[in-house]
C-alpha cells in the first residue's frame, strides 16, 4: 500500500502531519511497518513531541544557531549559495537530520508514544509544497 502526503510549508519550522498518516492507515487492520520518506534535499522528517510547542521552537532555534544562514560571517566558507542565504544551510540540516521514518504499525495504528508527532522539519524560508512518499508493508 502506497500513498504521498503533500505538505505546504511557509517558512522554516516543524509542520505535523501524524493526524493525515493516522486517516491513511485507518483502513488497515493488520499489523505492518510504515515507511515515511521526504522527497528533497532541504527538509527533513522527524519524530517529535507535540504536546508543547516550545519544544518544536526550540528545535528551530537550535538549528539555527548550528547552521545560520549563508552570510553569516561564520559561514562564508560555503560555495553554493546562488540559490539564497538559506539554501546551502538547508541542505546541510538536511544532511543531518533524517529523510526518512520506519514506524511500526499495530492494527492500523501507528506506534508512537503518547507525545509523539510525525513532523517535515522545514529548512527553506519560502513557501514550498514538500512531498512524503509513505509505503506501509
Amino acid at each position: 500500500m502506497q500513498t504521498e502526503f503533500l505538505i505546504s510549508t511557509h517558512g522554516p519550522r516543524l509542520y505535523e502531519f501524524t493526524a493525515e498518516v493516522r486517516n491513511w492507515l485507518n483502513s488497515v487492520e493488520r499489523d505492518g511497518l510504515l515507511t515515511l520518506f521526504v522527497r528533497h534535499t532541504s527538509c527533513s522528517l522527524v519524530i517529535q513531541e507535540n504536546a508543547d510547542p516550545e519544544v518544536q521552537t526550540d528545535l528551530q532555534a537550535f538549528f539555527e544557531r548550528l547552521v545560520p544562514p549563508s552570510d553569516h560571517p561564520s559561514m562564508r566558507y560555503l560555495r553554493h549559495t546562488y540559490e539564497g542565504p538559506d539554501d546551502m544551510p538547508a541542505h546541510i540540516k538536511a544532511a543531518l537530520l533524517p529523510v526518512s521514518l520506519s514506524i511500526p504499525v499495530a492494527s492500523g495504528t501507528p506506534v508512537l508514544g503518547t507525545w509523539q508527532g510525525i513532523y517535515l522539519f522545514e529548512h527553506r524560508s519560502a513557501p514550498h509544497q514538500r512531498k512524503v512518499a509513505a509505503h506501509f508493508a
